[in-house]
């Protein structure tokens, strides 16, 4: 296949492109390096013939333009992301995720078949108001509980570029999916996650080890088994026009027992020092995975410790500084 994967530089959409062209696939990048990375990791994934790199701005319609066309499959990962971008700058989560998701509702064809990275942040807010259960399927209410917070800023441009992907899909006769992340994590995904965010501190020696939200509940999915849930999602027709959880129901963690997690796997002898939760965090997240296993067959592979021991062990190997 010839596949377009568009924020391939990215935390999923490298993994996503790695998986790609080991099943033997032709994979255009298109990337403009704002967050994505020119680093070691890419220049491998690059080093196959199989796998083109171009730069490009995708809130440019001349980036658009100048894009070929035929792709078997395509693939929108480029937004902004990350609580602290979110708080930093709202205002541009908001236009550059929106300007995205609007060039490719006017860009697609009858015949693209395009997958859209989107965010369990989107119902976050139905969760903390005790109208969406957990773990939450894809049918809840899609609700944001203050539109002037910064952070709901991520979860209002996903929920239109939602809405933008879909409905432009539909109306020119392409297929389209939705994939709604939760908690992904894995080696190369930057400093503001909690898995790397955590492991960086403990490689630092940091006692007391501060646990902000230690009380709080999440479901990890590492990112290999997020690339194999999309994968499928994209090889099976009757998820054309659905919106569907990706992520890892089997293991919910509470926060502190993450931290002693990778303070074991660190080698670490730290004493906990519970912190408050960040500002407009959900206390518990978990996905439904029903429709994704319905849809696809797929069940999580990569268990919590053993995701974790990876992730930390890339990032010691490269912030051992």
């Amino acid at each position: 296949m010839r596949v377009l994967v568009l924020g391939g530089a990215g935390f999923i959409g490298l993994h996503l492109v790695r998986r790609l062209a080991a099943d033997g696939h032709s994979v255009t990048v298109v990337d403009d390096f704002s967050r994505g990375r020119d680093d070691a990791d890419l220049a491998v994934v690059c080093a196959d013939p199989a796998v083109e790199v171009v730069t490009g701005d995708l809130t440019r319609a001349a980036t658009w333009a100048a894009l070929p066309r035929g792709w078997d499959q395509i693939y929108l990962l480029a937004a902004v992301v990350g609580v602290r971008n979110v708080e930093a700058d709202p205002a541009r989560v908001v236009r550059i995720n929106t300007t995205v998701a609007l060039h490719l509702m006017d860009w697609i064809t009858p015949t693209d078949q395009v997958f859209f990275s989107s965010t369990s942040e989107v119902y976050a807010g139905a969760v903390d108001a005790g109208v969406a259960a957990v773990p939450t399927g894809e049918d809840v209410p899609a609700m944001v509980a203050d539109v002037t917070a910064p952070r709901f800023a991520y979860a209002t441009s996903k929920l239109l570029g939602e809405a933008a992907v879909l409905h432009g899909a539909r109306a020119v006769g392409a297929r389209a999916v939705v994939g709604r992340f939760h908690n992904v994590y894995g080696p190369r995904m930057g400093a503001d996650h909690v898995v790397p965010e955590m492991s960086l501190r403990a490689i630092r020696g940091e006692d007391p080890f501060r646990v902000p939200g230690a009380d709080q509940y999440r479901a990890f999915c590492h990112v290999d088994d997020a690339v194999e849930a999309m994968i499928r999602l994209m090889a099976t027709g009757q998820a054309a026009g659905e919106i569907v959880h990706i992520g890892n129901d089997a293991e919910q963690t509470n926060i502190a027992d993450l931290a002693k997690l990778v303070l074991r796997v660190a080698g670490a002898h730290a004493s906990l020092r519970p912190e408050p939760a960040p500002a407009g965090s959900v206390h518990r997240r978990c996905p439904d995975l029903g429709k994704l296993r319905r849809l696809t067959g797929y069940q999580p592979r990569v268990a919590l410790e053993d995701g974790v021991s990876q992730t930390f062990a890339w990032y010691r190997d490269h912030h051992a500084g």
